[in-house]
């Protein structure tokens, strides 16, 4: 399985792991997160997660599996000669980073976890609603499905592959080691992170809402950017 990936230098590096149907490129490059972390001295690593981007594009649900995603990670670290990083994490990436500080934990300083929230977005969705949109373009009637998924195959995203990280991620929890500091992040117009608050409170751990922001611009958020690097720092 060969896992793409882009390294900018500086010190400290940060992995920025992206969310579903996105790439490295779009996520951390188009959103000004390289570009602000390198100008705060920090080195980042951005890889495009399987099945996403560059990276090789399994069909199995099975190699889609948050303790597979998080060990591909793994291998880009020690491809790397990095013993331990901080890592930004958004949407489905915060699920795959949250799994990568279970299988690794020694390998993790601090996490920032954004877009995500204790109820996971695949495990509502109707798996059989998703194969069908897949195989012949069916409209489901849950519109989360119709938007996510038909803006992707819009842009040429593996079809097949796609489906497959559906069915492998579904359910996936956001439990982080408890001797690791996480600052959780979410948009207040954001409805996917819903309950992230509540969750940050019972961990213990620090919470940031950015009022008015969605899902999507969440990312562009300059106060997420500082908020970060001040609690990386």
């Amino acid at each position: 399985m060969r896992i793409a990936y882009d390294v900018a230098p500086g010190e400290r590096p940060i992995l920025l792991v992206h969310g579903f149907a996105s790439t490295a490129e779009i996520t951390w490059a188009g959103t000004g997160w390289v570009r602000a972390l390198q100008d705060a001295g920090r080195g980042v690593i951005t890889p495009d997660l399987r099945g996403h981007g560059r990276s090789d594009k399994p069909h199995r649900g099975i190699d889609y599996v948050p303790r597979q995603l998080a060990a591909d990670l793994v291998v880009v670290l020690d491809a790397l000669g990095l013993d331990q990083v901080d890592v930004v994490a958004y949407s489905m990436g915060a699920r795959v980073a949250a799994a990568l500080a279970r299988l690794a934990p020694d390998r993790v300083r601090r996490m920032v976890l954004g877009g995500a929230g204790p109820v996971e977005l695949f495990e509502t969705w109707d798996t059989d609603a998703v194969r069908r949109f897949v195989a012949d373009d069916t409209l489901p009637t849950e519109p989360t499905i119709a938007a996510v998924l038909g803006s992707a195959f819009r842009a040429g995203a593996d079809r097949e592959a796609l489906a497959a990280c559906v069915l492998g991620v579904a359910g996936a929890t956001l439990d982080v080691p408890a001797e690791i500091p996480v600052l959780y992040v979410a948009g207040g117009a954001d409805a996917i992170p819903t309950g992230v608050a509540d969750l940050a409170r019972a961990r213990g751990s620090e919470y940031r809402e950015l009022p008015g922001r969605d899902h999507v611009n969440t990312l562009t958020s300059r106060e997420f950017k500082r908020a970060a690097l001040e609690f990386l720092a």
